[in-house]
């Protein structure tokens, strides 16, 4: 072989090497990890309300500035708290409160948080916590509960009500 086929045969295996290493240290690498997304599937809304309904008729709703609603459970958190609860005779009850938790499973409606219950007929109730129980249908008050209406007061650890509190039972260190 010449001179001048020696040295195109050394340009063309340097240009073979160039594009090989070239080619190593141009392939992308591993493309990251995606991030699952919560399992959860949690879904917030900001003003919005939830209610329940027995027979065709309303037995209670609370409006919220925000629900946070677990789409697999569809149970709900909520925040800044107006509700009411309806009787059958009419009158209604009506709550404030900061929060609220929901469970689908059950029903049932846990309220807590700066309480204030006042009833369509004039009563006035104040507690830690206010439950309200879809099997037996009962609001609960408790906790350093409180209930005024007319010229009764009355304090407890818990008073229930089945009917509003219209009547209602008190437990655990109860004054009159």
């Amino acid at each position: 072989m010449s001179r001048k086929g020696k040295i195109l045969t050394g340009i063309g295996i340097a240009l073979f090497l160039a594009l090989v290493v070239w080619a190593v240290r141009s392939v992308p690498g591993a493309p990251p990890a995606q991030q699952d997304t919560d399992p959860s599937h949690v879904m917030s809304y900001d003003g919005n309300t939830i209610s329940e309904e027995k027979n065709g008729r309303k037995i209670w709703e609370l409006t919220a500035d925000h629900i946070e609603m677990d789409m697999d459970t569809k149970n709900a958190s909520m925040t800044g708290i107006t509700g009411h609860f309806y009787e059958d005779d009419g009158r209604v009850v009506d709550v404030t409160a900061q929060k609220a938790s929901y469970d689908a499973q059950t029903k049932n409606v846990t309220i807590e948080g700066g309480i204030a219950i006042t009833t369509s007929d004039g009563a006035a109730l104040k507690s830690d916590q206010l439950l309200w129980t879809a099997d037996d249908e009962t609001l609960t008050a408790k906790g350093n509960a409180y209930v005024a209406k007319d010229d009764m007061q009355a304090s407890g650890g818990s008073i229930s009500s089945s009917n509003g509190f219209k009547k209602i039972e008190i437990d655990d260190h109860v004054y009159i």
